[in-house]
Parts: structure tokens; C-alpha cells; sequence
């Protein structure tokens, strides 16, 4: 089931999954080069969601990124912030995987993608929080659905990324209208039964395909809108290689999503 009309109303008698101030949650961000963006990131996912905890998983950056995010580490008297070191680039995909298996090992109940840019508003995370709580097993900050917008983006960004987005709905069917949004919150019982093992997508793609085995695995999907603000600090790290992937696992996942249903019926 998607919903993509924005963030619910909490239901009556649904139990929430987060504590208002994000205690039970964590937040991953992936790491390359983000030396000056990242102590900003940090200082206001805590003044959002004072209880929330953050995952830096830093890539080897030359810039000292992992330095910094020590450093933030060791003045967090309340051991909020953690930080995972991988000896090389090797994708954001993979950097999320890792990320997600150390939240699982240590039972927090959400865990939420982030990037380290900026482009994120850690203020509009309770909004995703909020539809978690409300009974979403995965919630995605939408830049196109009602609400969401676009700041300082590339006219010529912003028409591969609805081109993308359209190209991924229409293939596979999953009704999701920002399926490649990198802003997310996912409940872990999500992350525990969608096989993170045999995922080997990056960027783009990496979005596309843990949202489809969320849908596939029968779980509810809500977009709440976001506002999407380009980064001020940095370069994108996004490439074409990435883009391409994305296009042919889409075209493959949709064949096969269709070729089964075909075979439903006929059986």
C-alpha cells in the first residue's frame, strides 16, 4: 500500500514507534568529503530532535571528514553521535547497507537516511517521524508530491530527477512519486525482512531498489512532503554511470514484476 499524499494523522490507538524528541530512532549519514557541511548537519538534527541519535559512516575522506566526525563524537557527553570508518569509497549504497546493519545490531526501532549537505532539513524529519508513528513502515521525504518543493536546484537537475521518478513509476507500478528521494525513515521490521544482503544497487538506483522490495514485500509506504534545498558547500557526487544503472535494473525489475502477474493469472 502507498500513500502519497502526505503525512497522516496519527491513528487512534497506534502506538508510536519514536518518542517526540526522536529517542529510539537513528539517523545514517553517509560521508565523503563533507568536512564543513557535517558539524552544521549534526548541530541541528540535535536542536530538532534532541533525543535522536546519528550514524556518520565516513568513507576514508582526504578532506578529514572522519576527523571531524571523532572530534564531534568525543564532545557528545550524552553519546548521541557515533561514527563508523570504512577503508575506502565504495559507494552509497553500500555505505547506507553498513550503517543499517549496525542500527539493527543495536535494536534501535527506526532508521532514518540522511545526507551530510544540507539538502535534508533535519526540521522537516519529525514530519517523517510523525507518518512512522502514525503506522508507515517506510516514509519518504517527497519533493513531488502536494507541499514538496525545490530550492536553488538546476533546471536541468530538477528534469532528470522527474524524468527518473516518472520512468520508475510508470515501469514498475509502485505508485511512489519520488521513489529516488534520499530522505527516509524506514521501521527496522522493514530493514530485517527485505534480504540487505543481495542488495548491490548504488545512488539513484540504491533508493529505487529498497523502496520496490518495501512495496513488494507488502509493507506501507507514505510520502510526506519535504522542501529539497541544493547544497551550498561541495559538489554533488552523483555521476552518469549511476543514472544508467538505474534505467536498466528499473526496466529489468518491472519485466519481471509483470512477467509474474502474468503468471498469477495464468496459474
Amino acid at each position: 500500500m502507498t500513500n502519497s499524499e502526505g503525512s497522516p494523522a496519527t491513528g487512534i490507538g497506534v502506538q508510536p514507534v519514536v518518542a517526540s524528541d526522536g529517542a529510539g530512532a537513528l539517523v545514517v549519514i553517509p560521508t565523503y568529503n563533507e568536512r564543513d557541511n557535517l558539524p552544521l548537519i549534526v548541530g541541528r538534527l540535535q536542536g530538532a530532535l534532541p533525543g535522536i541519535h546519528v550514524l556518520v559512516v565516513d568513507d576514508s575522506s582526504p578532506d578529514g571528514t572522519g576527523e571531524v566526525a571523532d572530534e564531534l563524537a568525543g564532545a557528545d557527553d550524552l553519546a548521541r553521535i557515533h561514527t563508523m570508518h570504512r577503508v575506502e569509497k565504495d559507494g552509497l549504497g553500500k555505505a547506507y547497507l553498513a550503517g543499517f546493519a549496525w542500527g539493527l545490531d543495536r535494536d534501535y526501532r527506526v532508521v532514518i537516511e540522511m545526507d551530510a549537505d544540507g539538502s535534508h532539513a533535519p526540521e522537516q524529519l519529525s514530519g517523517l517521524l510523525d507518518a512512522i508513528n502514525a503506522g508507515a513502515d517506510l516514509a519518504i521525504g517527497s519533493r513531488y508530491v502536494p507541499g514538496g518543493k525545490l530550492v536553488n536546484w538546476p533546471r536541468r537537475r530538477e528534469i532528470l530527477s522527474r524524468g527518473a521518478n516518472t520512468y520508475a513509476r510508470l515501469a514498475l507500478g509502485a505508485g511512489i512519486h519520488d521513489i529516488t528521494a534520499g530522505y527516509r525513515a524506514y521501521r527496522r521490521e522493514v530493514l530485517e525482512k527485505i534480504d540487505l544482503g543481495s542488495v548491490e544497487s548504488a545512488g539513484y538506483c540504491f533508493q529505487i531498489d529498497l523502496a520496490w522490495r518495501t512495496v513488494q514485500a507488502g509493507f506501507t509506504v507514505r510520502e510526506v512532503p519535504i522542501t529539497f534545498t541544493e547544497r551550498e558547500i561541495g559538489v554533488s557526487k552523483m555521476s552518469g554511470g549511476v543514472m544508467s544503472e538505474a534505467f536498466l535494473n528499473v526496466a529489468r525489475w518491472g519485466l519481471a514484476s509483470r512477467l509474474a502477474q502474468v503468471g498469477i493469472r495464468r496459474g
